[in-house]
């Protein structure tokens, strides 16, 4: 594979090959932070989908049927090829996503700690057996591998997710079908090819890139078993209605409004650190991203003079310049609609306190935007901005603060900052996310747990890695046996 430095036509990788697309529909990839073309993607046909499927479907019997240490084997190699290519990874993240090189470094390492995850498997994989449940009956359940399995990724984190879902499928027995995201392909491509030099037979993973057109090819086809998705809200709807639709298990995670509560005790230095890595991190796109602070009484004021001035001192630019601590936003269209819920916070009433507009020179960039004076009626406290804006609601007790958090149609995260065991307790029991974080401003599960979503953020009912993951792309045999 070229180097992402030179313009490069992607393809597709479908039975060990990479493969040109014949779709003759291409688009080109930026780099968010300068605007240079950097590659072009295919939008390929339905036929190449069936192309990679078919292949994934062959491949599979024979990889279904190895013995899951080797299995296992092949993902410890792959560990050591990806720990070899870690800054390689961490550069494609930038140059196409624009994220910091630091946060960029973050996600692949976040991404290896699945496979490391996935590296014991042959312990994940085991069943249970109970001799004697009638007299001279025993019975034991196994677990066996689903089939083909597709996995349909998001811009935002072009590494980490595909990695959230291939070494736990792969490991466990089934073939996979990769569409990466059509703004950030070359992650996965890599990750792919990866993969297939640590030692997978050819058509156990596939790469198929596309927009919708391929979307729709996976969630219908009959060969394909499960589908895992992350994405926006309104789209993993969809994917989850239209593959369950068609008889496939379902794993969607959407969107997300996280709310982050401070109450008075809580440690400040601390807190503003914390906020502004959770709501300004990878550009506020990000589904863990703080979008809403709840200030409980008298410490609003103080919280909020301290956030703008740590917001105002954010060096915003191209992601692999060291001195940067925020880079860009995706696309052009992404930053003229955060734009837009910037006017219509204002229109609302709310005060911008600091950023709201584009800094000097090229790239997608915006400022870091902090609102104060919003309520829980307003747009920009209750949709998903996914950017660099964070708005501050003033409330009165902890109750309050729970009650606002809790009216979200969201659940995905929330973070409560405080040296109270109390509040800490009856939040961590009252909230409605599937994620918390106490005096933790990115509630970030490591890979051994499930990434836990509630409400419209999440789709399906086992979450995407740990034990949820293994449950996800497994399903088991009940055997009852009795020998005379």
């Amino acid at each position: 594979m070229q180097m992402i430095d030179t313009i490069r036509t992607l393809t597709n990788f479908i039975g060990g090959a990479w493969r040109p697309s014949v779709s003759g529909h291409f688009e080109d990839v930026p780099n968010p932070a300068t605007g240079a073309v950097i590659a072009c993607v295919p939008f390929s046909t339905g036929d190449e989908v069936d192309a990679a499927v078919q292949a994934a479907a062959h491949a599979y019997p024979a990889w279904r049927d190895r013995p899951v240490v080797e299995r296992a084997r092949v993902m410890f190699s792959y560990r050591e090829l990806l720990e070899r290519h870690f800054e390689e990874l961490a550069t494609i993240v930038t140059k196409e996503n624009g994220k910091t090189i630091d946060d960029a470094r973050g996600e692949v390492r976040r991404g290896i700690e699945v496979v490391e995850f996935a590296c014991g498997m042959p312990t994940l994989m085991m069943g249970s057996v109970l001799e004697d449940v009638s007299r001279g009956i025993d019975s034991e359940f196994t677990r066996y591998p689903l089939g083909v399995v597709a996995g349909i990724c998001p811009f935002n984190f072009p590494v980490m997710i595909p990695l959230w879902m291939m070494p736990i499928a792969i490991a466990a027995g089934n073939t996979f079908v990769l569409k990466p995201s059509e703004r950030t392909p070359q992650g996965g491509a890599r990750l792919a090819e990866l993969l297939h030099d640590a030692g997978l037979p050819a058509g156990v993973i596939n790469v198929v890139n596309g927009g919708k057109d391929v979307v729709d090819g996976l969630l219908e086809h009959a060969d394909v078993k499960a589908v895992s998705f992350v994405g926006s809200q309104p789209v993993a709807a969809y994917v989850y209605k239209t593959a369950a639709a068609h008889g496939k298990r379902v794993q969607a995670l959407g969107g997300a409004k996280n709310h982050i509560i401070v109450m008075p005790d809580a440690d400040m230095d601390k807190t503003v650190a914390g906020i502004m890595s959770s709501a300004f991190g990878a550009a506020g796109e990000r589904c863990l991203a703080g979008s809403v602070v709840l200030a409980v009484g008298d410490v609003a004021d103080e919280l909020v003079n301290r956030l703008v001035a740590a917001a105002n001192d954010v060096i915003v630019g191209d992601g692999l310049d060291s001195a940067t601590a925020m880079g860009p936003v995706i696309r052009p269209s992404h930053r003229e609609r955060i734009e837009g819920y910037v006017e219509k916070g204002k229109q609302e009433g709310a005060r911008v306190l600091c950023g709201g507009s584009r800094p000097g020179g090229g790239g997608y960039f915006l400022k870091p935007t902090i609102f104060d004076g919003v309520t829980p009626e307003m747009t920009i406290a209750k949709e998903e901005i996914f950017g660099p804006v964070l708005g501050v609601i003033r409330t009165k007790t902890l109750d309050d603060a729970i009650a606002i958090a809790n009216r979200s149609r969201f659940g995905n995260a929330s973070s409560i900052f405080t040296r109270s065991g109390p509040a800490a307790r009856q939040y961590r029991r009252q909230i409605e996310a599937g994620m918390i974080g106490i005096n933790v401003g990115v509630a970030a599960p490591m890979a051994f747990f499930p990434f836990s979503g509630w409400k419209n953020s999440f789709y399906g009912d086992l979450h995407a890695t740990g034990r949820d993951g293994v449950e996800f792309y497994t399903e088991k045999k009940v055997i009852t046996s009795r020998w005379a």
